[in-house]
C-alpha cells in the first residue's frame, strides 16, 4: 500500500491538471476557441488576446489553482497516509504535466506557465511570490510574456536552493521537480525563444487579428 497511495495521488493530480480551462472558459463565455487564433495556445495570455480580459484572469487564477490544489492537499493531509516530499514533488510535476498534455483534451496543452506557478506557491508562499515577482518585473519591462515565464522557470529552482536552510526547507525531490518543470517551460517556449530572437514575439495586450 505504500506505493499505491502516491500512485493514486499522482493519477489524480494528472487528472486535475488535465482540466484545460482555457478551453473551458471560453466556451462558458462564448468566446472562440484560443486554440485556433493567435498563438493557438490554451493558455491565459492567448485568451488575453480574445479582448475579453476577464476570461483571461478567471483562466489564469484556475490553472494555478489546478497546479496549487493537488501540492497543498498532499502536504495538509498526506502526512496521515505516509505521503512525503516525494509524493508532494510528484503531485506538482503531474499536475503540470497534465496542463502540458491533457488526456481530455487529445494531449494537446498549453505551455503550463499559471499552473507551475501554482505548484511553486503550494512549494512555498515564499518562493511563488519570489518567482511571480520575477515573471512580473520582466513583463513589466519588456512586455514579453514568454521572456517573463524563461527568466523566472530559470531563477526559480536556484531560489529554492539559495534560499534552502535559512528562508525555507529545500528538500532534494521538490528542488529535482522544480527544475524539470523549467526544462520543459523552456523547451515549451522554443517557437517564443524563436520569435523573440526574430523581434516578431506578440506583446502582452495584443489583441488577435481579425
Amino acid at each position: 500500500m505504500s506505493t499505491v497511495y502516491p500512485l493514486l495521488a499522482t493519477l489524480v493530480a494528472y487528472l486535475i491538471g488535465s482540466l484545460s480551462f482555457a478551453v473551458l472558459v471560453s466556451r462558458i463565455m462564448g468566446l472562440s476557441d484560443p486554440r485556433t487564433y493567435g498563438s493557438n495556445n490554451p493558455g491565459a495570455t492567448n485568451v488575453l488576446r480574445s479582448g475579453n480580459k476577464a476570461a483571461a484572469i478567471l483562466t489564469l487564477l484556475l490553472d494555478a489553482f489546478k497546479g496549487w490544489l493537488p501540492v497543498v492537499a498532499v502536504k495538509w493531509w498526506g502526512e496521515a497516509w505516509g505521503l512525503g516530499d516525494g509524493t508532494v514533488a510528484l503531485v506538482g510535476l503531474a499536475a503540470f504535466l497534465g496542463h502540458l498534455y491533457p488526456v481530455f483534451f487529445g494531449f494537446k496543452g498549453g505551455k503550463g506557465v499559471a499552473t507551475a506557478a501554482g505548484v511553486i506557491l503550494g512549494f512555498n508562499p515564499w518562493l511563488g511570490l519570489a518567482t511571480l515577482a520575477t515573471w512580473l518585473i520582466i513583463a513589466v519591462f519588456f512586455r514579453y510574456s514568454s521572456l517573463a515565464s524563461i527568466v523566472a522557470a530559470v531563477f526559480a529552482p536556484f531560489f529554492f536552493l539559495l534560499g534552502g536552510g535559512s528562508v525555507w526547507e529545500a528538500p532534494t525531490p521538490l528542488v529535482l521537480s522544480l527544475a524539470l518543470m523549467g526544462l520543459l517551460l523552456i523547451w515549451r517556449h522554443a517557437e517564443n525563444i524563436n520569435r523573440l530572437i526574430a523581434g516578431k514575439e506578440s506583446k502582452l495586450g495584443a489583441k488577435k487579428k481579425s
